[in-house]
């Protein structure tokens, strides 16, 4: 899109700018910010389909909103990119996901206008309700608190607690439900269909509004009534609609719509009305997942992240592929699960509202009855799982790595504790990319090595992740197996399944003057490097290299073995350093008597930036050319 020839975006730099339009003017300018997103994204991909659905509501809310001064939150945050382009990062959108360039989810880091950082889902409630209190507090009566949850986030326990929280505390907080029905792939479950109830009632939600109107325009609304007229509603809505009552109301909140949520000039209208009633309030909006351009809105699952495609056709550009392109890591895991599912009735799968991210769709389209998305609940997932494998079944529970921190406590108090089988399936290890700290799953070595009752494997290749499927099936207890997204190294990866012996590793080359220790899909890139390396420096110092294969237990033959040999030992992992596999060596050897130097290769102490994954483990020397340069600085140090 050529900027100058819009009319309208091209003037509009910040919320003040939007501000000097007139209300009948929004709708072209909603019209020229959605193209500029499809525009933007068909070259440099992003979310595309949940910034598109919420394009009026974004220029809505800055329109009526004195932001920064007021607080709006975004929950899942890859529906905010219209929201950036508003304020202040229109001409920087390019580089929107890029390393350096600007962060796909809100941050404070990056704009006062992103009030909350959020890169999960299900917390803006919690957040803004936190917020809305210190208003109070601090004397700010006047500062206005929103908080935008959907795509999905409301079927989140996080969500529910805050619910139930801001209908008790003191607060003003306006809560806006962008009702789509979708998350990434369509939402199924109780409250979804409880809000298409809610929003099939147009005869109580009509009368509920005239209502309102004509008791605000006589003077008879305040806040001493509004308790009385709540109950009223609520009385009305049960009869006219013969359903329950409304969840909100019966929680004391508010509630005004259903909506429409692309209707710019009634969204101005209704948010200018109601911004400034005290006490908590609801607004439930009806929207279209990528509203606006077809191909996203009649498939919103692949158009949710599209990649890069061709605007005027819609056809998604795919990368060459051919019977030597190594599978996807997450593919392999899809149809290994479903083949391991045909041979054992007792296998089931669960995931958190990502059957097509996981692909674990692949069973679910032959084996319906035997996979279960709760929706983006990783608690509730794992304590599902833990409930099905104390009646005997297996359940394969995949969640991406930074979502298990979600449910880390059922880890612990439900599967671990009691000793059961649940197999966690942890896609997504490692560095992910684009989406960045929110996203990268460098934590779960650390924070599973410490919990009793837990195996942890990570597999160096396609072929691994295969075996290791097959033999968590007869294993005892929590068994975590972390695998990373994107391509492996095995075209031909479709092997006969092999038991790969708990708390075994593997050597993968010989050498007397050094041992290299790798754990995961990481030991690729050490194998390259110690290529590098000998191409560069030649064959008079030889070094050994371990694949760990499990950090939990760990293979104590592999490491005396090690321990015996070697002055200089290096570990390499794609996780934090801190408890991670090279915390678990220096342990070894401590707890054994050994003295070697160690060396260990990972994550600092910090949060890593987005960025492509060649980039990010370049900056952080975890690449070919970094894992070879401390090698020779590992060999020739005194």
């Amino acid at each position: 899109m050529n900027l100058n020839e819009t009319k309208f975006l091209r003037l509009v730099d910040t919320p003040d700018d939007l501000k000097k339009l007139q209300r009948n003017e929004l709708p072209q300018l909603c019209s020229e910010l959605r193209q500029f997103i499809i525009d933007e994204l068909s070259h440099n991909p992003g979310h595309l389909a949940s910034s598109l659905g919420v394009v009026e509501l974004s220029v809505a809310l800055h329109y009526v909103f004195n932001t920064p001064y007021d607080r709006i939150i975004w929950d899942v945050g890859h529906q905010a990119y219209a929201h950036k382009i508003l304020t202040g990062r229109r001409d920087r959108f390019s580089t929107n996901r890029q390393f350096k360039g600007l962060c796909g989810f809100p941050t404070p880091k990056e704009s006062e206008y992103d009030a909350f950082g959020t890169g999960h889902s299900s917390t803006s409630i919690s957040a803004g309700l936190g917020m809305s209190v210190a208003a109070l507090l601090k004397n700010e009566r006047d500062r206005q608190v929103v908080a935008v949850i959907g795509d999905g986030a409301m079927t989140g326990g996080l969500a529910f607690e805050g619910l139930n929280n801001a209908s008790m505390d003191k607060n003003n907080m306006l809560i806006i439900l962008n009702d789509n029905n979708m998350a990434i792939d369509p939402l199924k479950g109780g409250f979804t269909q409880y809000l298409t109830d809610i929003i099939t009632s147009k005869t109580y939600n009509n009368l509920r509004y005239k209502t309102y109107k004509f008791l605000k325009n006589k003077s008879l609304m305040d806040e001493s009534s509004k308790n009385r007229v709540q109950r009223f509603n609520t009385s009305l809505k049960t009869l006219l609609s013969k359903q329950q009552n409304n969840i909100f109301e019966g929680l004391n909140l508010r509630y005004f719509g259903p909506v429409d949520g692309h209707d710019v000039e009634g969204l101005v209208r209704i948010l200018s009305e109601i911004k400034n009633f005290s006490g908590p309030k609801v607004l439930h909006l009806v929207t279209v997942k990528g509203k606006g351009y077809k191909p996203a809105e009649d498939s919103v699952t692949i158009w949710h992240a599209p990649g890069e495609f061709n605007v005027q056709t819609g056809e998604r550009k795919h990368p060459h592929l051919n019977k030597t392109t190594p599978p996807l890591y997450q593919d392999v895991f899809g149809h290994t699960l479903l083949e391991l599912a045909r041979a054992n009735e007792k296998i089931v799968g669960i995931t958190p509202a990502m059957p097509s991210g996981c692909s674990m769709n692949i069973m679910q389209k032959e084996l319906p009855e035997r996979v279960f998305d709760v929706g983006i609940a990783e608690g509730h997932a794992v304590t599902f799982s833990a409930g099905l494998a104390k009646e005997g079944l297996i359940p394969y529970c995949n969640i991406y790595s930074s979502f298990m921190q979600r449910a880390y406590d059922n880890i612990i108090h439900d599967a671990a504790l009691q000793n059961l089988h649940v197999v966690l399936c942890i896609d997504r290890a490692g560095i992910v990319g684009a989406d960045g700290a929110t996203h990268h799953g460098l934590l779960d070595l650390a924070y599973l090595r410490c919990i009793p009752n837990v195996t942890i494997a990570a597999p160096i290749n396609e072929i691994e992740l295969r075996n290791l499927l097959y033999t968590a099936q007869d294993a005892q207890g929590v068994f975590a197996i972390r695998y990373p997204r994107g391509r492996g190294v095995c075209p031909d990866w479709q092997q006969p399944f092999q038991q790969l012996p708990v708390g075994k590793g593997q050597q993968l080359a010989e050498g007397d003057d050094m041992a290299i220790i790798s754990i995961g899909a990481i030991g690729n890139t050490v194998i390259q490097a110690l290529k590098m390396y000998y191409e560069e420096y030649g064959t008079q110092k030889q070094i050994a290299h371990y694949d760990m294969r499990y950090l939990k237990p760990i293979d104590n033959e592999i490491l005396h073995q090690v321990g015996k040999k070697y002055a200089k030992i290096m570990t390499v992992e794609d996780g934090v350093i801190s408890g991670g596999l090279g915390s678990a060596v220096l342990e070894f050897m401590a707890d054994n008597g050994y003295t070697p130097r160690v060396k260990r290769l990972g994550v600092n102490d910090c949060f890593v930036e987005h960025g492509s994954t060649a980039e990010l483990y370049n900056m952080l020397e975890l690449d070919v050319p970094g894992i070879t340069k401390h090698i020779k600085e590992f060999l020739t140090a005194e």
